[in-house]
């Protein structure tokens, strides 16, 4: 094969693009390039993600999120054993705040050992203060499997050892279209043409479009839900010494604010989850008249507001008052402190949504002639990429007739 000819490629160099190189490397690097639109590795969601390792405690028993999640984790920390990415298996505990959240952290405790994690501990109000001094609540769960990890340095490595089978990695490569070839698909990019006999994508933000770019029907369309972050100040990182969770409202994906001890250092608190008004939102005032006209235009988006505007108005009143992201933290740190807590960074989470306004909650994954789309990927696929990457892979040799 020529420099320009590759029997796999793969679009997008985030977490679990990555993965699937690192997967499929070891007996196909040498006609695999993964095509990347930014100047580095892990740029959008793995780069802003909260950095935890989940256990697999959320979901749904049975759901690809569940069994990737659960064999996944144990994967990742031996990864970063045996590569040096670092990580820590701290645990979390899970705070139940009302009365009416105790049958839910039962819930969670059953997903939980159904979906085979070891060493749950139910906690009285009195028994938290054994993990987080600082808490409050009238009931827990400590879930000890949990920790955190470096992704940005997850997906590099992942990036060296595809490459050092022979991998090519292009950075700086968008993919603006894809045109069909009887022997294949020619991928149109910012480099210039490249010949693929098989395409995977990876694409986050962009998995719908792109899969629409190579003439799939998705059937869902990406929402950009932007979590922004506070950081607690230096002087009071004392309140928390690893993750603290509120028991999550179950008709959401999301986790709710909560308080993570960074393997960098630092402690995060956040992330809230607001409707962003562009795919790479990361600010508040971050706008594009295209990706809102989309949005606007998209039936799901009006159906779940309709459903659910209450909550809505709630995430965004957080959005831009401090005073009320804060008194959400303090239903876990009544202590907390105005003054104790500074703005941080966001991420912005590729969300599918059907256009009956359903959230999809699994991954999404959709093989098509020659291609595979990855159409949804939220958390817990960077605890998962190891998994969630074998799987790919797998679904690759066995539709793309690999040798």
């Amino acid at each position: 094969m020529s420099d320009g000819e590759f029997e796999i490629g793969i679009i997008g160099g985030g977490v679990v693009g990555m993965a699937t190189a690192y997967a499929l490397a070891p007996e196909h690097g040498k006609k695999l390039a993964v095509f990347e639109a930014e100047g580095r590795l892990a740029a959008h969601q793995t780069g802003n993600n909260s950095g935890v390792i989940h256990s697999g405690l959320y979901y749904k028993p049975g759901s690809l999120k569940a069994r990737n999640c659960v064999e996944g984790r144990e994967a990742l920390y031996r990864f970063c054993a045996e590569h040096g990415v670092a990580h820590d298996r701290c645990g979390k505990i899970v705070v139940a705040t009302e009365t009416s959240e105790v049958e839910m952290l039962g819930e969670l405790h059953r997903r939980g050992e159904t979906n085979g994690l070891t060493g749950l501990r139910r906690l009285k109000a009195e028994e938290l203060k054994e993990f987080e001094p600082h808490v409050a609540g009238i009931a827990g769960l400590h879930v000890p499997e949990t920790g955190i990890a470096d992704y940005v340095g997850l997906t590099e490595t992942y990036g060296k050892l595809a490459a050092q089978h022979g991998a090519a990695v292009r950075l700086d490569a968008c993919v603006r279209a894809v045109e069909r070839r009887p022997d294949g698909l020619t991928l149109v990019t910012t480099q210039g043409e490249f010949h693929c006999q098989n395409l995977i994508a990876c694409a986050g933000l962009e998995a719908d479009r792109v899969a629409r770019m190579c003439g799939v029907e998705p059937g869902v369309q990406v929402v950009p839900f932007r979590g922004e972050y506070y950081q607690l100040t230096p002087d009071r990182e004392f309140l928390v010494r690893n993750l603290i969770y509120p028991v999550p409202d179950p008709r959401f994906p999301f986790l709710g604010v909560h308080f993570t001890r960074m393997i960098r250092g630092g402690i995060e608190a956040g992330p809230n989850a607001v409707l962003a008004l562009k795919r790479y939102g990361y600010t508040r005032s971050s706008f594009s008249l295209k990706d809102a006209l989309e949005m606007a235009s998209f039936p799901g988006v009006w159906r779940l507001a309709g459903k659910y505007w209450k909550t809505g108005l709630g995430e965004l009143h957080r959005s831009w008052s401090k005073r009320a992201f804060v008194k959400a933290l303090q239903r876990l740190i009544p202590e907390l402190r105005m003054e104790d807590v500074q703005p941080a960074g966001a991420g912005v989470r590729a969300q599918a949504m059907t256009s009956e306004g359903k959230l999809v909650d699994d991954f999404h994954i959709v093989p098509a002639a020659r291609m595979i789309h990855v159409l949804n990927a939220p958390s817990p696929a960077a605890t998962a990429s190891i998994s969630i990457g074998r799987t790919i892979a797998q679904m690759a040799v066995e539709n793309f007739g690999l040798g």
